[in-house]
C-alpha cells in the first residue's frame, strides 16, 4: 500500500541552511526544514536525499527538498562527484555519517531516517540497504528511488542491486519506487523490473508512475543550453513533485 499522501494539507513554511561542510572531503550539503525546527521538541522526520550523476547538483534537487520540507520533513541534500575516484562512493557514505551523527542537532531523527536518490542517486540508496555491513550493519527506516536503475553497481557498494536481489540479499526495509511514464533518460521499465522482482521473493515494495519525464518527477526541468536541470511551474512536474514529496515525508514520518 502506497504511503499516505494526506499530508500536503499540512504545509507549513520552512527555512533553508546552505553549505554545511561534511567530511574530511570538504563536500558541502543544504539542509531544508520546516521553520523552527532545530530548537523544536522531538525529532522531525529525516530524509537524505542523493542528487543523480551531475557532478555537485544539490541545487538541482532544491525544489523537491522545499517541497518535502514544507510537508514537515528535514531533508539534507548533499554534493558528491560521480567523477571521483572511487565514483562517489566516499563521498556518499560521508555524507550518510554526517547525517547519522548531526541529524539530532539540526532537528532531526538521526537514529531514523529515509535514505532516498534520484536517477544516479537510487541505486546509490538501495545499494545500502542491501548491504548494510558497507554502514556498520545499519539501515535506513525505508527506501526511496526516484527514476533510478538497479542493474548498474550502486555507487555505494559496485554491486548492482538486481544482482545482490538474485543473490539473496535482502534490503530488510520498505522500499518505496517513483518514475515517470515519459522517462527517456532512464526508462520506467528499471523501476518496474524492480518491484516486480521485490515482489517475487516477499519484500515490501510500492511503484508509482506520474505522467513526466527524468527531469520532471524532481520538479525541475532541462536546459540543453546549460546542461542542466532547473526549476519548472510545468503542471506535470508540480504534480509529479507533490506526489514524490509527499511519499519522501509520509515514509520519514513513519508511514511505510
Amino acid at each position: 500500500m502506497a504511503p499516505d499522501m494526506g499530508m500536503a494539507d499540512r504545509a507549513v513554511k520552512t527555512e533553508t541552511v546552505r553549505g554545511l561542510v561534511y567530511g574530511p572531503g570538504g563536500k558541502q550539503l543544504d539542509v531544508h526544514r520546516p521553520a523552527g525546527a532545530s530548537g523544536a521538541s522531538g525529532a522531525t522526520p529525516t530524509v537524505l536525499l542523493w542528487h543523480g550523476i551531475g557532478p555537485d547538483e544539490r541545487d538541482v534537487l532544491e525544489p523537491l527538498a522545499r517541497t518535502t520540507a514544507a510537508l514537515g520533513a528535514l531533508v539534507l541534500v548533499p554534493d558528491w562527484r560521480s567523477d571521483a575516484a572511487d565514483g562517489g562512493r566516499s563521498q556518499l557514505l560521508e555524507s550518510l555519517a554526517f547525517v547519522r551523527e548531526e541529524a539530532g542537532g539540526l532537528g532531526g531523527d538521526e537514529a531514523s531516517y529515509v535514505l532516498a536518490g534520484w536517477s544516479a542517486g537510487a541505486g546509490a540508496a538501495l545499494g545500502v540497504a542491501l548491504r548494510p555491513e558497507s554502514v556498520a550493519e545499519w539501515r535506513p527506516r525505508a527506501v526511496v528511488g526516484v527514476a533510478g536503475r538497479y542493474d548498474l553497481p550502486a555507487r555505494t557498494t559496485g554491486a548492482a542491486p538486481l544482482d545482490d536481489l538474485a543473490a539473496g540479499r535482502d534490503p530488510g526495509v520498505p522500499v518505496h519506487l517513483l518514475h515517470g511514464t515519459r522517462d527517456s533518460v532512464v526508462d520506467a521499465q528499471h523501476s518496474r523490473a524492480l518491484a516486480a522482482t521485490l515482489r517475487t521473493v516477499g519484500r515490501a515494495v510500492t511503484l508509482q508512475e506520474p505522467e513526466t519525464d527524468h527531469a520532471g518527477v524532481i520538479m525541475t526541468a532541462y536546459d540543453p543550453a546549460a546542461d542542466h536541470c532547473v526549476p519548472t511551474t510545468a503542471e506535470h512536474a508540480v504534480r509529479a513533485g507533490q506526489l514524490v514529496a509527499g511519499v519522501l515525508a509520509g515514509v520519514g514520518g513513519g508511514k511505510a
